[in-house]
């Protein structure tokens, strides 16, 4: 069983008086969700700068510039990690930026997600038949 809460709430008030909820800045779904997606769209770019493909690279970079309205931060260059690794990683990243893609209706980025899920899969595919020899 839980012990019953036996103290009252704390309730903080910032000077000046009454603060409704109105007092926040809020954003509404949408600014919400290209959040989402330019975050998901940048840690992919991370792999993708990782793997050494630099043309994926650069559409990946023009979204997340499209979304931030900035360039984003690049990866100093490739990683010593197993590739393996690194494209099941960019796989579910890329399926995680489509779903958001999709759910914001943002057809750019949905159509660069399922291209870069579809190449990262190939990559998988071709990294265990090279390994099944």
């Amino acid at each position: 069983m839980y012990e019953p809460i036996r103290t009252k709430p704390v309730v903080h008030h910032r000077e000046g008086g009454h603060h409704g909820a109105s007092d926040y800045p809020r954003r509404s779904r949408g600014e919400e969700l290209d959040i989402q997606l330019a975050g998901h769209l940048s840690a992919l770019l991370t792999l993708t700068d990782e793997l050494g493909l630099d043309e994926a690279a650069e559409q990946i970079a023009a979204q997340v510039t499209r979304l931030r309205g900035v360039r984003p931060a690049r990866a100093a260059g490739r990683s010593d990690e197993d590739p393996a690794a690194l494209h099941r990683r960019a796989h579910d990243l890329a399926a995680r930026a489509l779903l958001v893609a999709a759910s914001r209706a943002d057809t750019a980025a949905a159509i660069l997600a399922a291209e870069r899920m579809d190449a990262h899969a190939a990559a998988l595919d071709s990294v265990d038949l090279a390994g099944a020899h």
